[in-house]
């Protein structure tokens, strides 16, 4: 089985949509999208769920009021202001825990002296398996407030290689997160290649730098495309030169088309219909194709 991830080094340069054009072209991949805090894959690919799973991770402080004394000892303790106080005095107060506020340390069940505090693991997300008209994708939506996306990514890209070998496919593309964070690194740790979209700009040239350095750091060979390079196509010469010193593999370019936008809208990916962008993702495809082999 072969992993390509498609990252970028910032929000907005095209990730998305490339990855749902490769995986219309690859035709027999497992599909997974990674960027768990925001993801937007589904909204191309349709996908109608098989499976349905909670994600837990860490811990949060609940207050049992039938045992609370009303004492004021986790209040006193907690120092990322989780702790709320209803009523004017500790004897007549009333005790709760802000579930957006709360960090998991623990250190109010430690402190309360009559263990009125449970410490139950947190429930963070949720993560599904779907049937696209792609094949399987594996996706995720971490909670409002919740952390932990690296290990929530982590699991979409274990279970997308559960499916991978249960099926039999080759091929996992996995819609990575953008920047070069935690969970980009849960995403790209162990790939067999990065596919890096970037777009000419300023921005874009530093940002494509930090990724290139993210996946050097971690010896995964890196491909990059250069998205909307006919808007600038000096700095598209630039930022492929600077690939080339970098180690990385210039794939490919896509021209500014708002055809792919309106596809999008239509719920398909460029490929899926004859705007003209779609002709240089199928070049790109052919290239990483030939890449691999």
């Amino acid at each position: 089985m072969r992993e390509l991830v498609v990252i970028s080094g910032k929000g907005g340069t095209g990730k998305t949509s490339v990855t749902a054009s490769l995986a219309v072209l690859a035709g027999n991949a497992v599909l997974a999208d990674c960027d768990v805090d925001a993801a937007d894959l589904h909204l191309i690919l349709s996908p109608q769920v098989r499976e349905r799973h909670d994600f837990f991770s860490g811990n949060e402080a609940v207050i049992r009021q039938a045992d609370c004394v009303a004492c004021g000892g986790c209040l006193a303790h907690c120092r990322y202001g989780a702790v709320r106080r209803n009523g004017r005095g500790a004897g007549d107060a009333v005790f709760t825990i802000d579930p957006a506020a709360c960090e998991g340390c623990g250190v109010c069940v430690r402190f309360c002296p009559v263990g009125a505090i449970d410490f139950p693991e947190r429930n963070c997300g949720v993560w599904m398996v779907s049937d696209t008209r792609c094949g399987p994708l594996v996706h995720a939506r971490l909670g409002t407030a919740a952390e932990n996306s690296g290990k929530l990514v982590s699991t979409v890209r274990r279970e997308a290689a559960r499916v991978a070998g249960e099926q039999g496919r080759e091929l996992v593309i996995v819609d990575g997160p953008p920047g070069i964070g935690c969970p980009v690194i849960a995403s790209v740790t162990g790939a067999a290649r990065v596919l890096v979209v970037t777009e000419p700009t300023v921005s874009g040239e530093h940002d494509l730098e930090r990724v290139l350095a993210l996946a050097d750091h971690f010896k995964i060979p890196a491909s990059v495309c250069v998205n909307k390079w006919d808007i600038n196509p000096g700095m598209a010469d630039r930022i492929e030169g600077r690939a080339r010193e970098r180690g990385a593999e210039p794939a490919g370019r896509i021209r500014y088309d708002a055809g792919v936008t309106r596809a999008q809208l239509r719920g398909l990916s460029a490929v899926e219909t004859d705007t003209p962008g779609a002709e240089d993702i199928r070049a790109l495809w052919r290239q990483l194709a030939l890449t691999e082999g």
